[in-house]
């Protein structure tokens, strides 16, 4: 017998969300629950397992789920769509394309050349500057894999400039070292910064819901100590880890220098980028004291480089993945609202809650958080798991008489760092696990000590620090 071609393979694999779907949406409603709730959740959670099992691409499944929520009556229109007029999936959208200008325009690649300059005479310095470099753009950056396209390149030529090439193996490693660094700073950022990814104004409006109210300055705040603890002795521990053989790296600063030298002087369009990024971004830090909207910053911001020419409509017209991300992000964002408007997920909750027990809130917190990060193995998206599982988790946490802010703190935090857990934890790590200098088992291996390291800082540092200063 002949084995079956890809087609047939991808085939069966897309068969099984729409095979669940079927299987729950007529399966005995459980008691408590209404008939379009538990059709809902049929929908919803067969399209998060058709992104899982990579059955179907994330956009795919978002759309298909959201026509059939409508044409099943199962939700009206208005609110199967609502998620399209949403602040925080529009500032998402805007400040991709705010990221744009940055790339565009060269003001990134410079930063990151600065930085190399100053840090980069060891292999250890290096690691550090491109967990700097980073932590420095990340503020500007609604997108993992669009910083992850800022940094590859450089890391890249650090590396080859190094002497470091993947098919040999006394060499690759000093790539290997610097290409996870680049996949681990990419996490840790994105716990630092509201704004450094777009699943995190996602988990903010969910947070929203149990009365936790979060903005730019106030996620800042909370997650400065420990995201800085980590940012400070990850890249030694992985310089332990994963020995890179080159220590001594002497000539990177000067051709950092050199590149800066033929680069000249700032261009007009840094400049004016320049200006209006760090405008945003102080913008974004008084939003909260000003009562500023973060979704007007970035349309104003956009606005700018627009009218200045910084960016022309044909840039814009050039981001497919920009009105990509628009309509999966919209779609996923308002079924998954109205799973807990319908009281599903207080549902779930309650059921977590009895197998809980008797638990202190402080064992019940922990239990949850770990539950939270292991959860990611199933996971190919940080937002679809934000979507599915955040809420669910918060309502649990508070239940268990967990603060409020401590549960939804750790839990936006933990949405960032677990992702370097697998390779396909985010997609912001496919370019650097598809660079060929980490096999599969180092990157698992090294995916799994950075999230458990990541989580006892933020257990451990993050706890006392949420408690103090996040109420």
């Amino acid at each position: 017998m002949n084995a079956p071609d890809s087609r047939d393979q991808i085939t069966a694999r897309q068969m099984v969300p729409v095979i669940l779907a079927i299987g729950i949406w007529f399966s005995p409603i459980p008691e408590g629950l209404t008939a379009d709730a538990w059709h809902l959740f049929a929908i919803f959670v067969s399209a998060i397992l058709a992104v899982i099992i990579n059955a179907f691409p994330l956009l795919t499944s978002a759309l298909l789920a959201g026509s059939a929520a409508v044409l099943t009556d199962t939700l009206d229109p208005a609110k199967a769509f609502a998620g399209f007029a949403n602040p925080s999936v529009l500032l998402v959208v805007v400040a991709f394309l705010v990221a744009q200008a940055v790339v565009q325009c060269g003001l990134g690649r410079r930063i990151s050349l600065h930085v190399v300059e100053r840090f980069g005479k060891s292999t250890l310095g290096l690691g550090y500057s491109i967990f700097i470099t980073d932590a420095l753009i990340a503020p500007g950056f609604p997108s993992n894999t669009s910083r992850g396209g800022v940094l590859y390149p450089i890391i890249l030529a650090l590396a080859q400039g190094s002497g470091s090439v993947p098919d040999d193996e006394g060499r690759r490693r000093l790539g290997g070292f610097l290409m996870f660094c680049g996949m681990a700073s990419l996490s840790v950022s994105s716990a630092l910064w509201l704004t450094a990814t777009s699943a995190n104004p996602i988990g903010v409006s969910l947070v929203a819901e149990q009365g936790l109210r979060v903005n730019f300055g106030s996620w800042l705040l909370v997650a400065s100590v420990p995201a800085l603890v980590v940012i400070g002795l990850l890249p030694l521990m992985l310089y332990r880890l994963f020995p890179p053989g080159v220590t001594d790296t002497p000539d990177a600063p000067q051709a950092a220098r050199e590149a800066l030298r033929s680069m000249g002087s700032l261009s007009r369009d840094e400049w004016i980028t320049a200006v209006v990024f760090g405008s945003m971004v102080c913008a974004w830090i008084l939003g909260g004291a000003f009562n500023l909207s973060l979704t007007a910053v970035a349309i104003a911001g956009l606005g700018t480089l627009l009218a200045t020419r910084v960016l022309a409509l044909r840039d814009i017209h050039e981001q497919g993945g920009t009105l990509a991300t628009f309509l999966w992000l919209a779609v996923l964002f308002a079924l998954s609202g109205q799973l807990n408007e319908m009281g599903f997920m207080s549902y779930v909750g309650e059921r977590l809650a009895l197998l809980l027990g008797d638990l202190s809130w402080p064992v019940a917190y922990v239990v949850l958080l770990l539950l939270y990060v292991l959860l990611h193995y199933l996971f190919v998206s940080q937002s679809a798991q934000v979507l599915a599982l955040l809420g669910v988790f918060l309502d649990v946490g508070v239940q268990a008489g967990v603060p409020v802010h401590l549960m939804g703190f750790a839990l936006l935090f933990a949405s960032s760092y677990f992702s370097t857990l697998t390779p396909q934890g985010g997609s912001q790590n496919i370019i650097f696990a598809a660079s060929g200098y980490l096999t599969q088992r180092e990157l698992y291996r090294l995916g799994l000590l950075t999230t458990v390291f990541c989580t006892l800082v933020f257990l451990g540092i993050g706890t006392p620090w949420i408690l103090w200063v996040g109420g």
